[in-house]
């Protein structure tokens, strides 16, 4: 965006690889960059010309997402709103599932990594991404709640063009129920560059525009949806449903150099990744490694805090059913300056060192950043969890449901009632006198480090944004191997290697968007086809 440009010479356009929502604001422009798929501004005119608020475009932009990417994030899942209003206060609205009352009473005795255990109705947690709509638009929203389900009634109904990421998983689907969402008339499964129709979900959405949130919660939506979840084999009841409340809080912040940065508390990621962060900026680099020397210390250092970040995971715990308090340390300086003294310069360690935490790999989640210009932001992780979830699609409602229980695998003992599992989103807005950055990622395990990646090469290093997100990203997994992007130079790679870590390839996601005085920059990542855009 160049901050002066007439909107008048923005015409209508489409942008390949991102769901783009533009707000006029009473007093300013909004700038929205979203790391979903394809679709045209024209769709949100009407939204445009209303005078929305930063949360009424995220909340259009997650139900975009639900017809975009539906292997990624949904109304059958659940989202974590970090919203800064236009005074800088910041608040938290925890939508995330919840545990329901009966739930199978050994279910965690049968967790297992696989992609076929996770496929299973008893994971499914009871959604809470309707109601977190419900909070956020109630506290700041500026339009009609009808008028934010307007773009995804249409798209679902009208149909959308099927983008690269969201065919890729579509490939891989064995489930019958949402096979038949992708079939065509004659039976040939959908592809890449095919439009799709969820003509069921449109109904859905109409129906909670028109009649409220309760509808899904406590009327007709509700009824169809246990009754879908129970001949399906899941546990959640009606009463699961309307009991369900999302929960708003404070942020948790910490301090970066002239920056404070805010995020949700457990049991999200964001004290991993200020944990991570505390840990490198201890280390005082105010430039980016230029030998190969340097990158090697700086990564090999790196995936030092990632290794004890990850046995650090098993204190991120629901805190309304838990009474540890070390989630809160993670946040401190003094903490991290004491983990950062055990860190070797010349040698990594076996796990156990790490005070070694068993945790599962896992993927999904999709992201949005919201800037407007009066000062007031959005940061928004919206998950099923892993692809298309539970992979149990009620067919009355079009709804695909998460498996989010099966985040408590290995990060618990038992459930009980009500509790939110652990996540390792990490929505964040860090502000300074100057300065705000919104900032957040897809990915599940590989959120807290990506972002902090991003993170540190942008303020500390003085990347742009593009820049700073396209820099090489690595992670540790959860059998302590080092998961590097293959553009990492070679000679890094050697020398990580050579300090005794084991080195894998992957690619993540980040996207985020931020104002410096009057100007207003934003970057999606390219690794899935994403694009800024603004006005």
């Amino acid at each position: 965006m160049f901050p002066g440009t007439p909107a008048s010479s923005h015409s209508p356009k489409t942008v390949s690889g991102a769901c783009i929502i533009e707000i006029q604001l009473q007093n300013g422009k909004i700038l929205i960059e979203i790391l979903i798929q394809l679709i045209t501004v024209n769709s949100f005119r009407e939204i445009l010309r209303k005078n929305g608020s930063a949360v009424d475009a995220a909340i259009a932009a997650l139900l975009c997402t639900s017809i975009i990417n539906p292997q990624s994030a949904g109304i059958g899942g659940g989202s974590i709103f970090t919203i800064m209003d236009r005074s800088g206060k910041v608040t938290i609205i925890n939508s995330r599932e919840t545990v329901p009352s009966n739930v199978t009473p050994d279910l965690l005795k049968s967790c297992d990594n696989t992609s076929d255990q996770k496929q299973d109705s008893r994971w499914i947690g009871v959604p809470g991404e309707i109601r977190g709509y419900e909070a956020a638009h109630r506290l700041y929203g500026k339009l009609p709640w009808a008028d934010l389900f307007q773009p995804a009634i249409k798209l679902a109904r009208n149909g959308s063009r099927i983008e690269y990421t969201h065919g890729q998983y579509i490939q891989r689907i064995n489930n019958t129920l949402i096979r038949e969402l992708y079939l065509d008339k004659n039976g040939n499964l959908l592809k890449t560059g095919d439009t799709v129709k969820f003509e069921k979900l449109a109904d859905t959405l109409e129906t909670i525009a028109n009649e409220g949130p309760d509808v899904f919660y406590n009327g007709t939506i509700a009824k169809n949806l246990i009754s879908d979840i129970q001949k399906a084999g899941g546990t959640l009841t009606l009463e699961d449903l309307a009991s369900y409340q999302a929960n708003v809080t404070d942020a948790w912040n910490i301090s970066l150099g002239e920056y404070r940065m805010y995020f949700p508390p457990p049991p999200l990621g964001g004290a991993i990744l200020s944990f991570i962060l505390n840990i490198m900026k201890g280390y005082k680099m105010n430039s980016e490694p230029k030998t190969t020397d340097e990158k090697i210390l700086f990564y090999h250092r790196y995936i030092e805090a990632l290794k004890f970040a990850n046995g650090l995971k098993k204190y991120i715990r629901d805190p309304n059913f838990s009474s540890d308090k070390m989630a809160k340390n993670l946040t401190e300086d003094s903490f991290a300056d004491n983990i950062r003294s055990l860190i070797s310069s010349d040698k990594t360690h076996d796990r156990q060192y790490y005070g070694d935490t068993p945790c599962l790999d896992s993927i999904g989640t999709t992201h949005v950043s919201v800037l407007a210009e009066d000062g007031s932001a959005v940061s928004v992780t919206s998950t099923i969890n892993d692809e298309f979830g539970s992979k149990v699609l009620s067919p009355s409602t079009g709804i695909i449901l998460n498996n989010q229980l099966f985040d408590f695998c290995n990060r618990a003992n038992r459930t009980s009632h009500g509790e939110r599992p652990p996540s390792n989103m990490a929505p964040s807005v860090l502000k300074s006198p100057s300065k705000t950055l919104v900032i957040g990622g897809s990915g599940a395990e590989m959120i807290p480090p990506a972002v902090a990646s991003a993170v540190m090469n942008h303020l500390w290093f003085g990347k742009s944004l593009k820049e700073a997100i396209d820099t090489p990203v690595l992670f540790v997994n959860c059998q302590s191997e080092v998961k590097l992007e293959s553009k990492l130079e070679k000679d890094v790679v050697d020398g990580l290697e050579a300090k005794g870590h084991k080195i894998t390839q992957f690619y993540n996601t980040v996207n985020a968007v931020e104002k410096a005085g009057s100007c207003i920059s934003a970057w999606s990542d390219k690794r899935k086809k994403g694009e800024p855009a603004g006005y």
